[in-house]
């Protein structure tokens, strides 16, 4: 008897041993990591991340924090203070691209390129717990992405997860000939096609030109993020932010998409937007009424 029972025991320890191989998931294999994984891709695919360029953060929910956990570092990094604070997000947790780390490379080695960091109880630092390898460090816009994450937290009530910065090269030429004002930027890319005023009703904030990766930059775009889901940073590219991958990659899209329009009828029409067709005010508010939308009527005349 006892050697059945110790065989049963054996038995029973290997059984729960393969289940557990089973049911933990490696944090490169999670759902939310597949997306992230697939819209640094994405990116890259657009050409809207030469080199180093372009970063991104996901707010990981408590369900994903506990399935990646087992992976997680036994020694976590050190702290590190960001320069800035935020209370709604104490205690969160992040996945981030790395500074100096490229978006083409993310799908080949995601623990190298990538990382989870966890912020403190205080809300103002951060330290790795799972990734980038060898001496990897969070992108150094995170300051930004942390402050615009606390600003649209609250804002959508929770729902948002996801900050998302690109180098898109028609969104970058507008802030190279045109007046830095949003006002002007947003009616012009409203009125380059129908969608846009469907997929960003409350228009796109204009940062002027700013040292990127720091403190100050990341409060001034925050301002603007109270107000809009997308931010265009001058001479330099565009923050936007969503609640899902693909929400998030389709609202930089559509931006850029917009621009690039806006751009060739420009060239076309020899420089000048004097006699080109466009949506009147009129249509915009008609797309607004028939979609059930909340637009911003300051941007309309």
């Amino acid at each position: 008897m006892d050697v059945i029972n110790s065989a049963q025991d054996m038995l029973e320890k290997g059984m729960s041993a393969v289940k557990g191989a089973v049911s933990g998931v490696a944090v490169e294999n999670q759902p939310f990591m597949k997306g992230f994984i697939r819209l640094c891709s994405d990116g890259w695919l657009q050409g809207w991340h030469e080199r180093n360029g372009g970063n991104l953060t996901y707010r990981m929910t408590e369900a994903e924090v506990e399935a990646c956990r087992p992976f997680f570092y036994d020694t976590p990094s050190s702290w590190v203070n960001m320069g800035v604070q935020a209370d709604n997000l104490r205690g969160a947790y992040f996945a981030t691209t790395g500074s100096g780390r490229y978006m083409r490379n993310v799908q080949l080695d995601p623990a190298y390129n990538v990382g989870i960091v966890q912020i403190n109880d205080a809300g103002d630092s951060w330290r790795i717990v799972w990734g980038l390898r060898d001496g990897g460090k969070p992108t150094s816009e995170f300051p930004s992405h942390f402050m615009n994450h606390s600003v649209r937290v609250a804002a959508t009530d929770g729902a948002c997860r996801i900050i998302y910065h690109a180098h898109p090269d028609n969104v970058i030429v507008l802030t190279k000939v045109m007046p830095l004002d949003a006002r002007t930027i947003t009616r012009a890319l409203w009125k380059a096609m129908t969608e846009c005023i469907v997929v960003f009703p409350m228009g796109v904030g204009v940062v002027e030109w700013m040292v990127p990766g720091g403190a100050d930059i990341a409060r001034a775009t925050s301002e603007l993020m109270k107000t809009y889901d997308a931010a265009i940073w001058a001479q330099h590219g565009l923050f936007v932010s969503g609640p899902d991958f693909d929400t998030t990659f389709g609202l930089m899209h559509t931006i850029e998409k917009a621009a690039k329009i806006h751009c060739q009828a420009l060239m076309v029409n020899n420089g000048s937007d004097e006699f080109m067709n466009t949506i009147e005010d009129d249509g915009l508010r008609a797309i607004a009424h028939d979609f059930n939308l909340t637009i911003n009527e300051a941007f309309l005349d």
